[in-house]
């Protein structure tokens, strides 16, 4: 507990235009690590769009380490099948957490990442205050696949007894 800096919330949205694996789809599913932490959506069949919709928390020690994820095919007889990957650095939006922003107005930009050959955003991500707290969404791009994308949110959860944000 005492490495622990605080919880990173992962809403997965959905995927758009997946690569298809089996026949005519997919059964995708998302594994997410960080470290040694690894974490995965349910598997949505038969759609290439996918809509997760999914709340997944991972403990954050170290914020110098990326978050990865894979996209997955699940299938029944065989190995799952890759559909791709991503990564994202969470030190920006932790960054963004660390300045203990109060009372600004809903939909207030702090920050934007543009997107770069260093990261996987297919488009500008915003960092943004509302409802009282720091959130990020991001469209990730797949490395290493014909197609593909997955959008997700970050937002920070703060735990009582950890060391929090330095």
């Amino acid at each position: 507990m005492e490495n622990l800096m605080g919880l990173l919330r992962i809403h997965v949205f959905k995927g758009v235009n997946l690569a298809v694996r089996d026949v005519v789809s997919s059964d995708p599913y998302v594994v997410f690590k960080m470290g040694k932490q690894k974490l995965k959506t349910r598997v949505v069949k038969q759609n290439i769009n996918p809509e997760w919709n999914e709340d997944l928390t991972l403990s954050v020690q170290d914020p110098n380490l990326p978050v990865y994820l894979i996209v997955y095919d699940k299938d029944k007889f065989s190995f799952d099948d890759r559909m791709g990957d991503a990564e994202f650095d969470v030190r920006p939006f932790m960054e963004a957490v660390k300045m203990r922003l109060n009372n600004l107005p809903n939909g207030t930009i702090i920050r934007k990442v543009q997107p770069s050959r260093e990261n996987c955003l297919s488009e500008e991500s915003c960092i943004v205050w509302g409802n009282g707290q720091v959130s990020q969404r991001m469209f990730l791009r797949l490395r290493n696949v014909e197609s593909g994308e997955v959008e997700l949110q970050l937002q920070w959860i703060d735990i009582p007894g950890s060391r929090g944000i330095h």
